[in-house]
């Protein structure tokens, strides 16, 4: 039968477009276009009326914004880099020494004579070894820096975070738009922050009144000076934040796990050549088709089938009665 497939989920199918958390691409869209429709309605015609050229303010803020909403749905609808799993896993001779293996996948791997995989291997990057991991989930081992994200349930390329604003893992494809979203929304809080302290000033000037006064007579002036530096200390925060990674070619999951604390860094090429890689080299293709019509295949075996979870919990009870039983044989030769 065939099936629109790509993106795998919970033993399910689905086209994956914008992410499982999708809603909180609608929340990021608010907190963007509410202040700036009470921006337009309550402080533009103050900037029209009072300055020269008020009303090119005014239009660059409505450019911004619209630069700013695209870079979000860019970053929230790309493809991160998500690596397409194997839909069988690839098999190992009988006689392969299997002693250091994880035991997950152990009682399904029984009947459909699936392999067990070992946990890590190495593979050296410029010079400096570096371990990758084989995902149970995806049967696969994960290329360098990439990461089965828990939410999205994939693997990533160049996995940096999973973004709750945007609803959206941050990798390797979408990265270059997530920092350009995060330091125009920077630029956008400041530009608000800055042309309503204007606006301020501009009333207590024409009214020969206080600061406060000003405020009462332009309340939604006030408010989103409060709101904008707010965003410019969180938002502007992170994007430094990332400026420093992006010069270190470090990724956020990286960094908060301090790989890099005790050796060096093999990814790291000098701080104008780290720029050059996420702001110059080409987003590459993605992997996957997420409209393509796939046949399921009736050959798979049935573990395949199998939540992963429920085949861990299998394996572990197994690993149970394995140790239970040897205690007990160990204690019978101790009496002996």
């Amino acid at each position: 039968m065939a099936r629109r497939c790509e993106y795998i989920k919970s033993g399910k199918e689905e086209i994956f477009i914008f992410g499982p958390d999708v809603k909180a691409l609608f929340l990021t869209l608010s907190l963007i276009l509410l202040p700036m429709i009470l921006f337009w309605w309550f402080v533009a015609e103050g900037l029209i009326d009072g300055f020269r050229h008020g009303y090119l303010l005014v239009a660059f803020s409505a450019v911004l914004t619209a630069y700013v909403i695209v870079l979000l749905l860019l970053t929230s609808g790309r493809d991160p880099g998500i690596i397409p799993r194997n839909r069988h896993p690839p098999f190992i001779p009988d006689d392969s020494d299997v002693s250091n293996f994880p035991t997950a996948l152990t009682s399904a791997a029984s009947s459909a004579r699936m392999p067990r995989f070992p946990l890590t291997k190495s593979i050296a990057i410029r010079g400096t070894l570096v371990k990758v991991k084989f995902c149970q989930t995806c049967l696969m081992y994960r290329p360098p820096r990439c990461s089965h994200c828990s939410i999205c349930n994939n693997c990533v390329e160049r996995f940096d975070h999973h973004c709750p604003w945007v609803g959206q893992c941050i990798g390797k494809r979408n990265y270059r738009s997530f920092f350009m979203f995060v330091s125009s929304t920077s630029l956008l809080g400041l530009y608000i922050l800055v042309s309503c302290s204007v606006n301020i000033k501009r009333i207590a000037d024409g009214a020969d009144c206080n600061m406060w006064q000003a405020i009462r007579r332009s309340p939604v002036s006030g408010i989103l000076v409060l709101y904008s530096f707010v965003v410019c200390w969180f938002v502007g925060g992170l994007t430094v934040f990332h400026l420093y990674l992006i010069s270190t070619n470090q990724t956020t999951y990286e960094n908060f796990r301090y790989q890099y604390e005790r050796r060096s860094n093999p990814y790291n090429m000098g701080c104008s050549r780290n720029f050059k890689e996420v702001f110059c080299a080409g987003i590459p293709p993605s992997r996957n088709n997420f409209r393509e019509m796939v046949q399921s295949d009736p050959t798979a075996p049935p573990s395949l089938l199998m939540n992963f979870d429920d085949a861990e919990m299998e394996s572990q009870d197994s690993f149970d009665e394995d140790v239970a039983t040897r205690d007990q044989q160990e204690r019978a030769v101790e009496e002996v």
